[in-house]
């Protein structure tokens, strides 16, 4: 059969992926070059069918962007002013982590295959390197999240022994997950020392014996004890003998960074000689859902050869946006362009001229001055002042209002203060903050 001539000169003027994807403003690169695509084979298919071109290419890629409302998992707009929102989704990823994610799920990948020796590879290859160089460990592997990256290490250091921890650190953070339950999982006896508020050396001194397996350090995750308190540093529990597991919570691997100054950082406790340090990867990181474990060698080698280690193991779309997000701590500078650390460090004048933009799009509105948080468990004392636009939700209420935006399409989720609705510009971008804006005009149009 030959193809129409009109037919071949539609084909030959399909635009290229990149330069549809380029067209798309306000898109993130990995869902554009997506959308572009879809767009294109589906157009492509048409002409080739003989029907006539759809038209607007571009309109028809954006739409491919927008999911479904009937979809369970969808996205939402961030206005809270929480940057690591738990219940949505922690840390937003940078452009190259998802490229690096939506490339793993093209097609196949070098997942667990040696391409140079032609045999089985391990999936923690690809991300060992990257940590060794970042934090100064022996040796390095990779969980799908912090708590299970505890639990490893935990059962693999301790398990049938004693596992001394203060109780100061026996917390509970979000979802009722408690340490003490973590540790009675791995097969640990728990050996609790110390009082709630103060902790010494010698507490840990009289505690350590023949069973003992191991010391644990817990972060406290969200909460504080200030005060009477007293606590053993990281470099002392080192010394004592036993092999210490650290569990930082959130993962601080940026330097230089004065909001970050409350959270223990990573390579501390390396150098300290802790035997592992486990933490996030979703949240002050700011990557996908994983839990890291760094350390000497011998204690990360008991980690991957423990049966718990294939449970708890990473998927390869984590794993791949994992190492784009690691590989941008190489370069400080490039790693403050990370979201989160790009939106803890916002400085006032580019908070202002996103709150004054939607508040001049919005009947009523003006800007407040409002506090937003690091959330994720990390960081609780720290409040980041800054600009908001507040909305006077009119006849409706706020929390009629409210209900419209988490109903909208897609859903805005917002705070309330003093019978306003405020829209913090710290969790939204350029472009998210005109369509928040957009979004509350029409909620207030009814």
């Amino acid at each position: 059969m030959t193809r129409a001539a009109g037919s071949t000169d539609a084909l030959r003027g399909l635009p290229s992926v990149e330069r549809l994807a380029a067209a798309l403003d306000g898109v993130p690169h990995a869902l554009a070059v997506w959308a572009a695509r879809e767009a294109i084979a589906a157009e492509r298919e048409r002409l080739v069918s003989g029907a006539a071109p759809a038209g607007d290419l571009e309109a028809e890629a954006l739409a491919l962007t927008r999911l479904s409302p009937g979809r369970s998992l969808r996205r939402v707009l961030n206005a809270t002013g929480v940057i690591v929102h738990t219940n949505l989704g922690r840390a937003p990823l940078h452009e190259r982590a998802m490229a690096a994610a939506a490339e793993a799920a093209l097609g196949y990948s070098n997942l667990e295959y040696d391409t140079g020796a032609g045999r089985r590879g391990s999936r923690h290859d690809h991300v060992e390197g990257l940590l060794r160089e970042l934090t100064g460990a022996e040796a390095a592997m990779v969980v799908n999240n912090c708590a299970a990256s505890v639990l490893l290490a935990a059962a693999a250091l301790a398990g049938g022994r004693d596992l001394v921890v203060s109780r100061g650190q026996l917390v509970e953070i979000g979802g009722s997950f408690r340490v003490p339950d973590v540790v009675a999982q791995s097969g640990a006896r728990l050996v609790e020392v110390g009082t709630t508020n103060r902790t010494r050396l010698a507490d840990y001194e009289n505690a350590i014996g023949p069973a003992t397996g191991a010391v644990m350090r817990a972060h406290q995750s969200n909460f504080r004890t200030l005060g009477f308190v007293e606590e053993v540093e990281i470099e002392a529990l080192c010394g004592l003998g036993p092999p210490v597991i650290d569990d930082v919570g959130s993962g601080v691997l940026a330097t230089g960074m004065p909001e970050l100054g409350d959270e223990p950082p990573v390579r501390r406790s390396v150098e300290a000689g802790a035997a592992l340090v486990c933490f996030s990867g979703d949240k002050l990181l700011g990557g996908p859902q994983a839990g890291l474990i760094v350390g000497r060698a011998d204690a990360v080698a008991a980690c991957r050869s423990h049966p718990l280690a294939r449970a708890l193991r990473i998927d390869k779309l984590s794993l791949a946006a994992l190492c784009a997000t690691l590989e941008l701590y190489r370069d400080p500078a490039a790693a403050r362009e990370l979201p989160v650390l790009a939106m803890l460090s916002a400085g006032e004048d580019e908070l202002a001229a996103r709150a004054v933009a939607m508040a001049d799009a919005l009947p009523g509105a003006v800007v407040e001055r409002a506090s937003a948080k690091a959330g994720g468990g990390a960081l609780p004392l720290l409040e980041l002042e800054g600009p908001v636009c507040a909305v006077d939700p009119g006849e409706a209420g706020v929390e009629a209002l409210s209900a419209r935006l988490r109903a909208s399409d897609p859903p805005l989720v917002c705070r309330a203060r003093e019978g306003r609705l405020l829209l913090d510009p710290r969790t939204l971008t350029d472009a998210e903050a005109a369509e928040a804006a957009a979004l509350v005009r029409a909620a207030l149009a009814g």
